[in-house]
């Protein structure tokens, strides 16, 4: 794990440069805790992509703690800052529950399909029977990427051909791991979000099938971020949340010009926890997100 810190750390190195040095900065230079040093931190904040919202929220319990704790050192304010950011994105995941079905969804270009990849090693890894189904037929790289993460991973692919209803290959896919008695099935949806009217009538036609002939399994939709959208992503996110019930989501690409900042943007204005981060793109990479090492990583 300690490895992966070092990464997640070298990984957020540019978010530190936006946020964490900046409040070393203004913790240094304040003589008062006052009105000037909590907008300060709210801007700092807002900047690092962590969004109006959460931002005020965070510094308004920071008022509370500071006045209830009668804190006078801008030092002892940053550790107490540093408190209430691993407590918002300290959401519980739900425990696993085996047979399951995860739907991966999330626009083209966030690095979906790697991650499905990358999910099926883990589980892999730690012991579990995983196949994977092609169920974003219309993107002809699609089948081919996850054909390479397939044969890397060394897991079933359940594909049809291109342009394919993706609700059957899901039919075929549940057919395939009932019949081995296989532990997870994540399927690797479209990602078309100009035309949400398609895409809310194909998840929801692929949550029917999964519903009507594998009502056993749970089903977990995971939502993949690219980290490095910043607000951007966190609009896809609300519209994503609007066709199809999200219950994790994966913060990918966290190596780039990501700004950290983003996990809470994300817990504030979705209420979701992050299960997930990238911060590179070995198989490797993709770990459990952890609040407290990630808040550590950031400052």
């Amino acid at each position: 794990m300690s490895g992966f810190f070092a990464r997640l750390k070298q990984g957020l190195s540019k978010t530190r440069g936006h946020m964490s040095e900046r409040i070393d900065e203004l913790t240094k230079s304040t003589q008062v805790i006052d009105e000037d040093f909590y907008e300060e931190l709210t801007d700092i904040l807002i900047l690092s992509d962590a969004g109006m919202a959460a931002a005020s929220k965070i510094i308004d319990e920071l008022k509370e703690k500071v006045a209830a704790q009668k804190v006078k050192d801008a030092a002892v304010a940053k550790e107490l800052l540093k408190q209430i950011m691993v407590e918002e994105m300290n959401i519980p995941r739900p425990p696993l529950h085996w047979p399951m079905v995860m739907l991966v969804v999330g626009v083209n270009g966030v690095g979906k399909t790697t991650t499905v990849g990358k999910l099926a090693m883990r589980f892999k890894e730690v012991g579990r029977s995983v196949t994977l189904a092609a169920a974003d037929t219309f993107r002809a790289a699609a089948d081919d990427q996850l054909q390479v993460w397939a044969q890397r991973a060394d897991v079933p692919l359940i594909k049809q051909q291109h342009g394919a209803d993706p609700a059957a290959v899901v039919f075929d896919a549940i057919a395939s791991v009932k019949a081995k008695n296989t532990d997870l099935l994540i399927v690797d949806t479209a990602g078309r979000l100009h035309n949400k009217k398609n895409l809310m009538d194909e998840l929801a036609k692929i949550r029917r099938i999964i519903n009507r002939e594998f009502p056993e399994a749970t089903v977990r939709s995971m939502l993949v971020l690219d980290a490095t959208t910043g607000q951007n992503g966190l609009n896809q996110a609300k519209m994503f949340k609007e066709v199809a019930d999200i219950n994790g989501i994966i913060l990918t690409k966290l190596d780039g010009t990501a700004k950290g900042g983003i996990a809470l943007a994300i817990r504030q204005e979705l209420n979701v926890p992050v299960w997930y981060v990238g911060v590179g793109e070995g198989i490797d990479d993709l770990q459990s997100f952890n609040a407290n090492e990630f808040v550590e990583a950031l400052f």
